[in-house]
């Protein structure tokens, strides 16, 4: 009997310690898991970039028709950008870089592309979720030296690296009312002028008074920023930007404009049609006999196939 008695008291105990143990599970699944307001693992940062590299080949040996025996062009373009949002913060920086040679028998090397062009925006968003209070940091210069050619056999200087350089600092209202769609608009913004170069200083180039190297202006800007996909496999992406120098012609506004129509072909295959505008009343073209001419559009048109990479 008090075998029985044990064995009942034993597996009474045991019943009431799993009782415990499934109150105690359910307790906790019950239990509403909250979120650490320092939990940071939501990304605020989106970060990414492309990589383009065009090249074209050409030769020729007794071709009836003309032309040159031996072409070689080859143009690269990188893009950077590191995205920030979180709250009413946001903070947008992109950085492209883009450098091209064309080689041909006839001409020799020139240079076909060279820029160096960084832009970061930060915006606090206000009560109208559209519009930002934002202050804009834009550097734009080249890699190498530029050349006029005035005929095949002559070749000028024009430009080199930090000659001509641009920052514009700036603060203003930056509209977003969709995504890949914003426009910056600035009474104040400040703007520099810088020709490192002694020779194209000397002579005034890109509005620098004679013989110095930095020029500061004061005036109005706007940029205009749009991408989009037009079809699933074309893209296109443009930057407009105005200045007006309240100092000097206000109404003389310098203009900047650059286009990209990028065409998915395969996964890295690409066709990329890139259309650049630049006014400035400050630069000067070339004549035939190397003087200085009067201020004109500048455009640039590149058309390539080639490699791309996505990162």
């Amino acid at each position: 009997m008090k075998y029985v008695f044990l064995l009942l008291t034993l597996c009474s105990l045991r019943l009431s310690a799993q009782d415990k143990t499934v109150q105690g599970l359910r307790s906790e699944s019950s239990r509403t898991i909250s979120k650490n307001t320092s939990d940071t693992s939501k990304r605020a940062w989106k970060t990414g970039g492309t990589f383009n590299l065009n090249v074209n080949q050409g030769a020729l040996s007794n071709w009836a028709a003309g032309g040159d025996k031996f072409s070689l062009s080859l143009t690269s373009l990188l893009n950077l950008y590191a995205h920030y949002k979180q709250g009413r913060h946001s903070w947008d920086n992109s950085l492209d870089l883009a450098y091209g040679m064309v080689n041909t028998t006839s001409l020799g090397q020139r240079k076909s592309d060279d820029r160096i062009d960084f832009v970061s925006k930060y915006g606090y968003e206000l009560d109208n979720k559209k519009w930002y209070l934002s202050t804009l940091l834009n550097f734009r210069s080249q890699f190498a030296k530029g050349y006029a050619y005035p005929t095949d056999s002559t070749k000028v200087l024009t430009s080199n690296v930090m000659s001509p350089a641009y920052i514009v600092l700036s603060l203003g209202m930056d509209y977003k009312p969709v995504e890949g769609f914003s426009l910056f608009l600035s009474p104040i913004t400040a703007r520099w002028v810088i020709v490192q170069n002694d020779s194209l200083a000397a002579v005034g180039a890109f509005g620098v008074d004679s013989g110095k190297n930095v020029k500061m202006e004061v005036g109005a800007y706007a940029s205009v920023n749009w991408s989009k996909n037009l079809t699933p496999t074309t893209s296109y992406k443009t930057r407009l930007e105005l200045f007006s120098n309240y100092r000097h012609d206000p109404f003389n506004i310098d203009i900047f404009w650059t286009n990209i129509v990028a065409v998915k072909v395969t996964k890295l295959i690409n066709m990329n049609l890139s259309v650049d505008l630049i006014y400035d009343n400050d630069v000067k073209t070339v004549k035939a006999d190397g003087t200085a001419g009067g201020a004109t559009a500048q455009i640039k048109e590149l058309l390539g196939v080639g490699f791309v990479y996505k990162f």
